[in-house]
């Protein structure tokens, strides 16, 4: 059975990846962008299954008429793909005002309002699959990236509460956690003027990488054709991480953190009140 979609920022990479793939199996797709014209071509090669609205999702009002276009477009969305977003690069003190408020307000703000604007259509129509598109970032931290691990991390806490409120609707959420991965990404990160006092330090050595082709990459072809498999699935996992050095980087993340609470557990149980 065909399904319907609803994909934010859907002009490139992952995005507009699974807008083809959901498109080319019969699907039919409510697409957000922030560029006009981007999708022109999935446009003319699906007409009458592709909808595309302009929408930047720092803009409340704005995404809150593109998610009732999208409801009223097709009269139900079985998938929600949140996957407005982008990087931002510098240590904490290099950033401006402006980029920490803008990195927040799209990655974190903007997500969150998107799954408080479906929530009830979902509920109404009697459930739905939300995919919140993350990070490996979501779980780990690299030194000057520390304002994009904020929203990742941010939006996976309040995806794992959101999950449980609404779990009773049958409504489930899947939450993306990719790594490095061969899309245009990279292009789009915002970089932070350098403070010339971290060059030799772990930010001014990632800094220097960047450029440098330092990352092992997934394929993003690959990684769309897993998410699809995943999102497809009758009971998926609320966590899909996706590429080598993600599932490297979680594993040894998560390893070490239940080490640590391991080894604090007396102290934990210490400040007990008595029986």
């Amino acid at each position: 059975m065909s399904k319907n979609w609803l994909i934010t920022g859907a002009s490139s990479g992952l995005g507009r990846g699974l807008a083809e793939r959901a498109l080319a199996r019969g699907d039919s797709v409510v697409a957000t962008l922030r560029k006009p014209g981007a999708l022109d071509d999935l446009l003319a090669s699906h007409p009458g299954r592709l909808r595309i609205v302009e929408c930047d999702v720092t803009d409340l009002d704005a995404m809150r008429r593109a998610v009732a276009q999208a409801f009223d477009a097709f009269g139900r969305i079985d998938i929600v793909v949140s996957n407005a977003g982008y990087g931002l690069f510098g240590a904490a003190e290099e950033l401006s005002d402006a980029q920490l408020d803008r990195q927040i307000a799209t990655n974190l703000t903007g997500s969150m309002q998107l799954i408080r604007a479906v929530v009830p259509r979902l509920r109404e129509q009697g459930g739905g699959r939300i995919v919140q598109v993350s990070s490996e970032g979501g779980q780990i931290a690299y030194p000057g990236f520390g304002a994009y691990h904020a929203s990742k991390w941010g939006i996976e806490g309040f995806v794992e509460a959101v999950a449980q409120e609404v779990a009773p609707f049958g409504i489930d959420f899947v939450i993306v956690e990719p790594g490095p991965t061969r899309t245009n990404f990279g292009t789009g990160l915002d970089v932070a003027a350098a403070l010339p006092c971290y060059a030799d330090t772990p930010v001014g050595e990632i800094r220097r990488a960047l450029d440098g082709g330092y990352f092992e990459f997934a394929d993003a072809a690959k990684t769309v054709e897993a998410m699809l498999a995943t999102i497809d699935e009758p009971n998926p996992p609320q966590r899909l991480v996706l590429g080598k050095l993600a599932y490297e980087h979680i594993r040894d993340a998560l390893t070490r953190r239940l080490a640590s609470a391991e080894a604090q557990k007396a102290i934990a149980l210490s400040v007990m009140e008595d029986a």
